[in-house]
């Protein structure tokens, strides 16, 4: 007999949803086990033993489930969810089978609709919850294209941490750089930024250039840690080897 443990990890590591997806159909009454409702986080499920379902169907547990991680280019206008209730186009319908239905992935963090570049898709909930968790500063690097020329003060200020309504952002690595060569129609009056970000706040880069009185024109994602999109083309993804997983998951300085 197996050990019972939390629901929300034996669902997450069958790559069902993220934990705190898992935690919400709990609340929600969306699960059963032996045919009670369980509506407590902390319930913990045998799941050699127990009969566990969610909304009505029963879950079959593999002892050494397959963990699935894709790096995908995201186009601009494509959205970083797993389906969209006014039909717009998600990441997930960029995949051909067997990624698009049989497998249950999900996005790894977010990237906004109107920026594009390396985007993690993945159904391992236990991957997904380290990667996107506060306290691991996975570094990730972008070009950023912002209205104006920002002097050397404003990008000083940007690299030590610029306050967002209460919350100072932890410092950067932000320097001028080239356009990217796919970017075939670079607006004149913008500057290119290379910048590294160590935490991942909702639409950090565009706030910050905002704040600072440069709007963004245009942003890329070009690496997550040590992953680089390479040449992959907008839409185009490669599977994961594991060496690649287990550099992901390597500790990076605290910041």
């Amino acid at each position: 007999m197996a050990e019972p443990q939390r629901l929300q990890k034996l669902l997450a590591q069958q790559g069902l949803a993220s934990r705190r997806q898992v935690e919400a159909w709990i609340m929600a009454g969306r699960i059963r086990v032996n045919g009670a409702v369980v509506t407590e986080l902390g319930y913990k499920a045998d799941p050699e033993q127990d009969h566990i379902e969610v909304d009505g169907q029963r879950i079959k547990f593999s002892r050494d489930p397959v963990r699935h991680v894709l790096l995908l280019h995201k186009p601009v206008g494509v959205l970083s969810t797993c389906a969209d209730p006014w039909g717009r186009k998600t990441v997930l319908d960029l995949l051909p089978e067997p990624w698009h239905s049989q497998i249950r992935l999900y996005p790894v963090g977010r990237l906004d609709a109107d920026s594009s570049g390396a985007l993690l898709l993945s159904d391992d909930g236990d991957l997904t919850l380290k990667l996107t968790h506060p306290r691991y500063h996975l570094p990730k690097t972008y070009r950023v294209q912002v209205q104006g020329q920002p002097s050397q003060t404003t990008l000083q200020h940007w690299r030590d941490g610029v306050d967002l309504e209460g919350y100072t952002t932890l410092p950067a690595e932000v320097e001028r750089c080239p356009a990217p060569d796919f970017f075939k129609r670079s607006n004149p009056e913008g500057s290119w930024l290379r910048v590294v970000l160590f935490e991942g706040r909702n639409r950090q880069i565009r706030r910050v250039a905002e704040r600072l009185g440069h709007p963004v024109l245009a942003l890329h994602r070009e690496a997550i840690g040590p992953l680089r999109l390479g040449n992959l083309k907008p839409g185009q993804f490669r599977q994961l080897e594991p060496h690649w997983i287990q550099a992901l998951l390597a500790p990076f300085p605290q910041r």
